[in-house]
């Protein structure tokens, strides 16, 4: 049997927020605009980061870093007020 230690667990878990949103997307249960969706996405690269800190893969952890501010620019972009005013007007 494989142990796991708690960073492992953390990457397992970031890994099932980034599905769980996709799957969400996937279904038509969110938009890419949507809050749940974002911060789904946001938790779980935020968990992989940590996770690949002590198991360190290049490739995965520049994703990641990617993954996260490209998030926080959609989350930002979003909640804009020129969004907002936007959706007032539809």
């Amino acid at each position: 049997m494989i142990e796991m230690d708690i960073f492992q667990w953390l990457g397992f878990a970031g890994m099932l927020f980034i599905v769980y949103a996709y799957f969400l997307l996937q279904t038509g249960k969110d938009t890419i605009a949507s809050f749940r969706y974002q911060i789904l996405n946001l938790i779980g690269a935020i968990l992989l980061t940590i996770s690949l800190l002590v198991h360190f893969n290049l490739g995965s952890m520049l994703i990641e870093i990617f993954w996260i501010i490209i998030t926080i620019y959609g989350m930002m972009k979003n909640r804009s007020p020129k969004k907002a005013k936007n959706e007032k007007n539809i």
